[in-house]
């Protein structure tokens, strides 16, 4: 008796929601109504699952045992059943019904986003987050926290540093330099885009997750209930730092967040008042070495290592390179503005004249360049604004002498080996930071070209696709704007002859620009 009892006790604790609830394994239940409305849904599949379960297995073992040819039970000498077959299509109808009603009635309402109180643009950037608050002039990246030494671990990295440094925290990898804060039972409606490849923004706490897609603006929105610290990922393959790409949302009283805003305020004029300051000033080499190290850390060295070693192709050496040895003009434009077609972001909004000028020095005089040039924040205006200044400054732009690119012959007939020594130039150039330079690819998100189907298929969808892009995969970017059609010609060539593909398909000019008329 005592066993049996035992028996119910420790079933009915299984089986109670509150065992489920406080499982780690369970869905959590979250902050915000429609969070708890998902786990409703969820335990409601959940336990309909668990009774079809015991009703179709406890029939099947009840039948095994109790009518099984040893005990002498004969099986019914029947083909068809109408009562049996109006049965069990009428059984699942009725259960699908009482699974949509409200799964409907939830779906709609996530997708709600009427009467927000707040809004707040989200774009993902490789690798972070930018938030702009709508109507109030307050806009700031918040970018991964957890020092680098005690994530990157390989053998040879950080060996100077103390080993106390190198201890995960409480937040390994979830803590951010800026929270994004909002309200305490206010809507706050989120318009998440991406400003190159495709991330999703998601807090589990609020049951959102929503892709932001490069070109396309997705909407969500939250209300939370309770104060605190709320935290969630990219949950999207977005890259070598994927995994570096935390959020932080912390949620203030109604008090405390209008306190906030006046703080925000508050030290977006300071930041205005000392950039302005920063350009009548002239910082010693020590502290823009200094400076321009900690920027470099936080904003650089993810794709150009700390060593300036860089991860080539996809992300060139600074050490050394011809951009931080070179044209000190060249070197400021492509921090300020980036570099169309490859992983180069630009920094003009993400960093202060300041910090540009910190950084472009430190580059040019750490890892052995020691060019002994110090660039200053003016340098950085002065760049910006075309020569705009009267000041003078130690930034001499050599004269460009900009010639007329000479027309594309789209009637010549190329070989194989100046098509094949071109494509592999385009490919690096363009391709070979998703795909790998040996073609290999990141499957799923950008698959291989060694041995696919596109390389060894049909030589006008392997055209298209690189003319256009892919509607199926939006991480395949359309390089009909980017690339010449010679350039085009020569890389589909390339991929369809390169890593033991071996088509022996040559591809012209003359085809890639019939192809693009189409």
């Amino acid at each position: 008796m005592k066993r049996r009892n035992l028996g119910w006790l420790l079933l009915g604790s299984v089986l109670s929601s509150s065992a489920w609830a406080d499982m780690q394994l369970n869905l959590t239940k979250g902050v915000t109504e429609v969070s708890r409305d998902v786990y409703d849904l969820h335990m409601l599949a959940m336990y309909i699952c668990v009774a079809i379960g015991v009703v179709v297995f406890g029939a099947m073992f009840w039948s095994m045992v109790f009518h099984r040819k040893s005990k002498g039970a004969k099986s019914a000498d029947f083909h068809e059943s109408t009562k049996v077959e109006i049965l069990w299509t009428a059984i699942p109808i009725v259960i699908l019904i009482a699974m949509a009603v409200p799964a409907t009635k939830t779906l709609i309402e996530m997708e709600n986003n009427d009467d927000s109180d707040v809004t707040i643009q989200i774009t993902g950037s490789q690798w972070k987050w930018h938030y702009k608050y709508f109507d109030q002039d307050i806009e700031f990246y918040s970018v991964l926290s957890t020092p680098r030494p005690q994530y990157e671990t390989q053998e040879g990295k950080h060996l100077s540093v103390d080993a106390g440094d190198k201890v995960k925290g409480e937040n390994y990898l979830l803590e951010v330099d800026k929270h994004l804060v909002i309200p305490v039972n206010k809507k706050v409606r989120f318009l998440i885009t991406s400003d190159d490849v495709i991330h999703a923004w998601w807090v589990p706490a609020f049951a959102v997750k929503q892709d932001a897609i490069p070109g396309f603006i997705n909407e969500a929105w939250t209300k939370v209930d309770e104060p605190g610290l709320y935290r969630g990922q990219c949950a999207e393959l977005c890259g070598k730092d994927h995994g570096f790409m935390p959020i932080v949302v912390e949620v203030k009283s109604e008090a405390d967040y209008a306190l906030w805003l006046d703080e925000q305020h508050e030290f977006n004029a300071q930041a205005a008042a000392a950039e302005k300051a920063s350009l009548n000033a002239s910082a010693s080499m020590d502290e823009l070495m200094t400076l321009g190290e900690t920027t470099y850390v936080a904003y650089c060295a993810a794709c150009h290592q700390v060593s300036g070693a860089g991860l080539p192709p996809a992300f060139p050496a600074l050490k050394g390179s011809s951009v931080a040895t070179g044209s000190i003009a060249a070197h400021i434009d492509i921090v300020l503005n980036g570099k169309a077609g490859s992983g180069m972001q630009a920094y003009d909004k993400q960093l202060s004249m300041k910090q540009i000028a910190a950084v472009v020095t430190y580059e040019r005089n750490a890892w052995g360049n020691n060019t002994g040039d110090v660039v200053q924040a003016a340098d950085v205006k002065s760049f910006a604004n075309d020569s705009g200044n009267d000041t003078e400054t130690p930034v001499k732009v050599a004269e460009v002498v900009v010639e007329e690119a000479p027309a594309e012959d789209l009637t010549r007939v190329y070989s194989e080996d100046e098509l094949m020594v071109m494509g592999e130039q385009v490919y690096m150039k363009a391709c070979a930071a998703c795909h790998q330079v040996s073609g290999a690819g990141l499957p799923p998100a950008f698959p291989a070209l060694k041995d696919s189907v596109i390389a060894l298929g049909d030589i006008a969808v392997h055209i298209d696709m690189v003319i256009n892009g892919s509607k199926k995969n939006p991480a395949m970017a359309a390089f009909g704007s980017q690339l010449t059609k010679t350039e085009i010609a020569a890389v589909v060539t390339y991929e369809r002859n390169a890593w033991g593909n071996n088509t022996g398909d040559l591809v012209q000019p003359a085809a890639v620009n019939a192809a693009s008329a189409k």
